[in-house]
């Protein structure tokens, strides 16, 4: 019988050939391919000497197509949990070297088991995904697995934050759970997401198609919006993921995490009094003003390649994490449509649903007029904006630097919608809609009765202006709390968001409302 020692040294010796993966010729081959391997992806994530690897001894049992003599290390995934930025993180990591990181019955339920661990322990979940896709010998088992992980992914949805890191192929079903988490990272040139490859659409339909413009990251960054964000590399994937995860609470149970960032609250931005230009059609830096408002000017910005009209981003206030959303004049003059509603809704139930305090910044002219938008439903996917920022109760601030017209003046969190507390500048213009516009329909008869019509346009739209082109009339309603100087900005919103630090807001008790997706 063999002695304690000799058993220590054959567990050490079996844990030794299994964190060899698919061996070295395959690890080779990912490398060569621009891939980090499984497990340093895991190393990278976690804090040094943090990781717990768990069911690293799990084999698959199938036996069917001759797999009852094929070995797979750790069934192709690497699960377990540890610390990122000296917080607890589960994770999963898919290993391409070990039979294409396939998907079959264990491979899942090792997925299941640290998903149901991270809901269980309220932590968050990151899924590295570098797979072929479902381990075709295994049948409706592999079918059953993704199954349970959508399943899961829902379950979990709202109450522990979850990212997808795409560092390779993501193909057919597969690429369900990522769109079903939070946040997705890809890689450029070396990760894809898409339900039929390029094959299959030549043989169905005739048209030729790369990988990367089918799936590859720019694309799912730049037009569909499935992805937040394009990477260079997985290592930079991988930091940035970090980076992220600082600015969440573990679970929708937690405060979003302080940091002590040496910002003084009561600085000021006096470059922000001469930011507006004097004339309403030019444009100007949005992202410069979010950068002069908060802690050190630093933001993290997901879906920074789509629907360019709107920013979200993360940042923080007198040390506190907040979401901020903001029309951008740079792009399409602020105008709000489908991708850009889309874009802003689904970061605000981000928020809404992790604690993390709201800053929407206005400055939008209306809804981008013309069929195509009407055709694809700008009414339904416009209706998501009104529908998320009435829905939330986390504190909410309003801050109106220039142009809040009409339907998007509602829609970018007005006092209507819940707004606990509406700050303009002095440079804002809270109207229904646009001088010419508003005059045209107002002033119709006495333009037409007038000898110099176009003279007397101009002096209506001049009128109009100057009745309704200030934040003053809105104010006097007491839709507008405070008019501020803009380089005083920081300090009052630090004030009112710490006054409304114990917000708290009870809605009818109901199952879920039916929002309009």
């Amino acid at each position: 019988m063999a002695t304690v020692l000799e058993r220590i040294q054959e567990l050490k010796d079996k844990e030794a050939k299994i964190r060899e993966m698919g061996g070295q010729k395959a690890v080779a081959k990912q490398k060569e391919g621009g891939k980090l391997s499984a497990r340093e992806r895991i190393d990278l994530l976690f804090d040094p000497g943090t990781f717990r690897e768990l069911d690293m001894f799990v084999t698959h049992r199938c036996g069917n197509f001759g797999m009852g003599d094929i070995e797979i290390p750790a069934d192709g995934v690497v699960t377990g949990h540890g610390l990122v930025n000296g917080r607890t993180v589960f994770a999963y990591s898919q290993d391409f070297t070990a039979r294409g990181g396939s998907l079959g019955e264990m491979h899942a339920k090792k997925i299941w088991k640290v998903m149901d661990m991270a809901l269980t322990a309220g932590c968050p979940l990151v899924g590295i995904n570098d797979s072929g896709g479902a381990r075709i010998q295994e049948g409706v088992d592999a079918l059953s697995g993704y199954g349970g992980i959508f399943y899961r992914n829902s379950v979990a949805s709202g109450v522990i934050p979850q990212i997808s890191a795409i560092m390779g192929p993501t193909a057919g079903g597969a690429v369900y759970s990522p769109a079903m988490t939070d946040f997705i990272f890809m890689v450029k040139k070396t990760s894809y997401m898409f339900i039929t490859g390029p094959d299959v659409i030549r043989a169905v339909t005739g048209e030729e198609i790369t990988q990367e413009a089918l799936g590859g990251a720019m694309t799912h960054n730049e037009k569909s919006g499935v992805a937040q964000f394009a990477c260079e590399s997985d290592a930079e994937a991988i930091a940035r993921i970090r980076e992220l995860l600082a600015y969440f609470p573990s679970n929708n149970m937690d405060d979003p995490p302080w940091a002590d960032t040496g910002d003084p609250r009561d600085r000021k931005a006096p470059e922000l009094d001469t930011i507006i230009p004097d004339s309403a059609r030019q444009a100007y830096d949005m992202a410069a003003v979010i950068k002069a408002i908060v802690d050190n000017g630093s933001i993290f910005e997901p879906h920074k390649h789509f629907a360019k009209n709107m920013i979200v981003c993360f940042a923080r206030l007198n040390g506190k994490p907040i979401g901020i959303i903001a029309n951008n004049p740079k792009f399409m003059a602020g105008c709000l449509d489908i991708n850009a509603s889309d874009k802003a809704t689904r970061f605000i139930r981000f928020c809404d649903a992790f604690n993390i305090p709201m800053l929407t910044i206005a400055d939008v002219p209306g809804y981008l007029p013309g069929s195509h938008q009407e055709h694809g439903g700008i009414i339904r996917h416009g209706a998501k904006l009104l529908w998320c920022y009435s829905e939330a109760t986390v504190p909410k601030l309003l801050l109106i630097t220039r142009k809040d017209y009409g339907g998007s003046y509602l829609a970018m969190c007005s006092k209507h919608l819940g707004a606990d507390m509406a700050f303009a500048w002095p440079s804002a213009e809270i109207a229904v809609m646009g001088a010419e516009g508003a005059a045209n329909i107002i002033f119709r008869k006495e333009i037409q009765a007038a000898e110099d019509k176009a003279a007397k346009r101009k002096e209506m739209i001049a009128t109009y202006e100057q009745a309704f082109y200030n934040p003053y009339v809105a104010a006097s309603r007491g839709y507008i709390d405070a008019v501020i100087v803009p380089s005083e900005t920081r300090a009052r919103l630090i004030d009112a968001l710490e006054a409304m630090s114990t917000k708290r807001e009870m809605r009818p008790a109901k199952k879920h409302g039916n929002i309009p997706v």
